[in-house]
């Protein structure tokens, strides 16, 4: 196998100055001994000025560098000098490096009894490595197994391993703690434990209820049992109990659960609660309800309009709660009780969607006109009309409703609107939903397709557009600014744009320049220079091409305005002032 391509300027990116300097040396002095390669897996060993010499590895995947390893002590950032001199011979020589199978190759030259032989002799001289491998076991090794018809199973059967869950949890909140002290996102050791609470929903919506409620029990237990190893780096639990409070919602909610039962598992929520000090209200709320909660059978039983599920207010979760119902009704094919939850609940979108879905369009076309309160809701209905009854026209009709909305979703509800128009010919409509958008979000690519449908009353709309974009906030707005302004050649507006700019990007500012060197030349000369002044009065040598770049703005914009005189004087005082700085030098003298 190849070694990726490595080149000089590679190693020095991955390196200090320093590490650098001394790596070549080793390189150079022969300290690197026998380089192998093993697959995907460089390892070397270099002297250095231990007895023993230190033990490199430098993996790498398809063409690029991975990790490299050193069992040196250095810990001063990026490679150390042993890395570098391997990565030098690898560079210079590399039909120095043996080639070795891989672990893969030899592993494979082994059946499963001279496998487990290996693994039990490697044990043998070195048992610290059971650990190692239980905990890889524990990782890796099937929990449960999903069956393809679950509803054959014997009630209430049992086959998830719950010891072994705990254990996953509890080796996954110590990954989470190595993530956090290794300078990675904790969430790299957390998103397991998510993984396996997904796996307990698969089994609900399969049916295998008993078996998704303990591997719920076993999740929830072991995380509050553990979770003192993570509590002191400042890891919250919210979102991991948000995510248990719902899946054991669904699932109470999937399951025929006897009154006993409920009552112990009632026990359990309100000692986790206390324990974790996080919120089981809602999955307690779905266990006390059930489904012949006497407020919920009215509504399904179709009295919507004189019944609440609620007795005063309704609790946060209340949307929550009801979505997981319509989840559960929607699975278990029940449309008719899930038509009468959704609207009782005022889950406006469900509805209609719903009604599609059974092709029900003109009922829900009806109810969308006389409904619809936001934009978000009409970009979703009109999205489902198009998706699955590929009807534009009305799809249309509800984009264009929604746009006179409230709402957050105006850019892409008036971008849905735009295409929509354009498929059906009205390009007055689609105009407007365009300008509707650019309003909201400008960007260049928006300007131009206006400029196009426009037609002959480009003018008119173009000026509207302008003063829209002259009083647009938002995280880089500059650039979206520059490029108009300088398309329609307002550099003065694009000169202001980056003069109230905190710090307007180098190549905004040059393009800028390079439109204003003819317009206004005092603005490029004092600005090109303020950047390369800065460059060079810090000393910054490995940014003095950049300074060379600023002053040959400056120095075409002094010609452009006929002070050639003044720039040799300036160009005089630098070389002056910066003498002693021979890269500087040579760059200056050669360049401007």
């Amino acid at each position: 196998m190849s070694i990726p391509k490595i080149t000089q300027k590679m190693i020095r990116s991955y390196a200090s100055s320093k590490s650098w300097q001394r790596g070549q040396a080793y390189y150079h002095d022969g300290h690197v001994r026998r380089v192998v390669q093993r697959g995907k897996l460089i390892t070397a060993e270099v002297e250095g000025s231990d007895i023993r010499p230190y033990q490199v590895n430098i993996g790498f995947e398809q063409d690029e560098l991975d990790a490299g390893y050193c069992s040196c002590p250095y810990d001063h950032g990026g490679y150390c000098k042993h890395i570098v001199a391997t990565l030098l011979v690898c560079l210079h020589e590399p039909e120095l490096i043996e080639q070795r199978p891989s672990l893969e190759e030899i592993l494979d030259r082994l059946n499963e009894v001279q496998t487990q032989t290996l693994i039990q002799d490697l044990v043998a001289n070195n048992p610290q490595l059971l650990d190692d491998i239980e905990y890889f076991v524990d990782r890796v090794a099937p929990l449960y197994v999903i069956t393809s018809s679950p509803e054959n199973l014997p009630q209430r059967q049992i086959t998830v391993d719950a010891n072994r869950l705990r254990s996953k949890v509890r080796y996954s909140l110590r990954d989470a703690v190595r993530y956090i002290e290794e300078g990675w996102d904790e969430e790299d050791g957390t998103g397991e434990i998510y993984s396996l609470i997904q796996d307990a929903q698969m089994y609900t919506q399969r049916g295998d209820n008993w078996n998704a409620i303990a591997m719920l029990t076993a999740i929830t237990e072991s995380c509050i049992e553990n979770w003192d190893l993570v509590d002191e780096y400042g890891i919250d639990n919210d979102e991991i109990a948000c995510e248990l409070n719902t899946v054991w919602c669904e699932t109470i909610l999937s399951t025929d659960i006897a009154k006993a039962e409920k009552v112990d598992l009632d026990v359990n929520f309100e000692f986790w609660q206390n324990e974790w000090g996080s919120c089981f209200d809602m999955a307690r709320a779905a266990l006390q309800q059930g489904w012949d909660y006497p407020p919920l059978q009215q509504i399904l039983e179709g009295n919507i309009n004189s019944t609440s599920l609620w007795e005063g207010l309704p609790p946060d979760y209340a949307e929550d709660l009801a979505l997981i119902r319509l989840q559960i009704l929607e699975r278990q094919q029940r449309h008719e009780e899930y038509l009468y939850l959704a609207q009782a609940t005022g889950l406006l979108t469900k509805y209609l969607i719903m009604l599609v879905r059974l092709e029900q369009v003109d009922l829900a076309m009806e109810a969308a006109r006389s409904q619809m309160t936001t934009m978000e809701q009409a970009l979703a209905f009109a999205s489902v009309l198009v998706d699955e009854q590929n009807d534009q026209i009305e799809a249309l009709e509800i984009a264009g409703i929604g746009l006179s909305l409230p709402g957050s979703c105006q850019y892409r509800l008036s971008i849905f609107t735009s295409e929509m128009a354009l498929e059906v010919g009205d390009d007055v409509l689609a105009t407007k939903a365009k300008v509707a958008a650019f309003k909201t979000q400008p960007n260049f690519a928006d300007y131009r397709k206006i400029e196009k449908l426009a037609g002959d009353t480009w003018s008119t709309i173009k000026e509207e557009l302008l003063e829209a974009l002259a009083t647009y906030q938002s995280w880089g707005e500059e650039k979206v600014k520059v490029d108009i302004y300088l398309y329609e050649r307002l550099v003065e507006q694009a000169i202001a744009t980056l003069d109230n700019s905190y710090y307007p990007s180098h190549e905004l500012t040059q393009r800028v320049m390079d439109a204003a060197i003819e317009i206004n030349p005092d603005w490029v000369i004092r600005n090109a220079c303020r950047r390369a002044e800065s460059i060079m009065d810090a000393g910054k040598a490995k940014y003095y091409d950049d300074a060379i770049e600023w002053l040959k703005k400056a120095r075409d914009a002094y010609v452009a305005s006929d002070k050639e005189q003044e720039w040799s004087d300036y160009r005089t005082e630098l070389i002056t002032i910066h003498g002693r700085k021979r890269k500087l030098m040579g760059l200056i003298k050669s360049e401007v």
